[in-house]
């Protein structure tokens, strides 16, 4: 159990996928992290599972006042299909550390717990991990995964409203979807500034902007499972 507070301050995970795994039993489908008897998460392990077929994973967070269920249900439909482990934490505090505290700190421990315990049961292909969210969710996916992008190939953000990182590392590949009358977080100081920051600093950031409001489109949750899984839009 990762104890130490202090080591998360810049936003930094620790977890990494080993070469292999040992674990041959597992359950496919909804079960709880069991990190955390108050505020948990989720892991939901595809049917089509086994450890000498590694899965995908994707790491899907939740927005302002959301819960656990909320992050898994924004791809759970198609990780069936595609063969995705999906691991949905819940925020320590009514969001996450970052916009309440101003500071990275207990959720990154948190996630880092949550990642190296899936990385222990399960066999995970590292060419394919993904850190993701709605909202706040989307926001710290961003923040996150620039931080991270040594550890996640690539980051999946619906309707983020700003990036916040302390240091980069590594160059992920981003999919960045945003509703033009989003009245929560409006398109123009969020998705129009943070997107041509991104694609400034090098990163290949895939945009969408949709007529719509602060919403996932299932056509846009497909569309962004094609590209996570098969490197395009279309």
């Amino acid at each position: 159990m990762i104890t130490n507070r202090d080591t998360y301050t810049t936003g930094r995970l620790t977890a990494r996928p080993p070469q292999s795994t040992t674990k041959d039993t597992w359950t496919a489908g909804v079960q709880p992290l069991d990190l955390d008897g108050d505020k948990d998460g989720l892991v939901y392990v595809p049917k089509g599972y086994r450890p000498d077929r590694p899965a995908a994973l994707a790491l899907m967070l939740h927005g302002a006042g959301g819960i656990a269920e909320h992050g898994l249900s924004y791809l759970r439909s198609y990780a069936d299909d595609n063969n995705i482990l999906l691991i949905a934490p819940a925020s320590r505090s009514s969001t996450w550390d970052i916009i309440s505290f101003n500071t990275f700190g207990p959720d990154v421990l948190f996630i880092d717990q949550a990642l190296n315990l899936a990385f222990e049961r399960y066999a995970i292909n590292p060419e394919h991990m993904a850190i993701g969210g709605f909202s706040d969710g989307a926001s710290y996916s961003l923040s996150l995964g620039l931080t991270n992008g040594d550890l996640f190939t690539h980051i999946i953000a619906f309707s983020p409203g700003f990036v916040h990182t302390k240091e980069k590392v590594g160059q992920p590949s981003i999919f960045i979807s945003h509703g033009t009358q989003d009245p929560i977080l409006p398109i123009d100081p969020c998705s129009r500034r943070v997107v041509p920051q991104l694609r400034r600093q090098g990163y290949d950031t895939s945009y969408i902007e949709f007529a719509g409001k602060h919403e996932i489109p299932h056509n846009l949750s497909e569309r962004s499972i094609h590209w996570f899984i098969r490197g395009g839009l279309d």
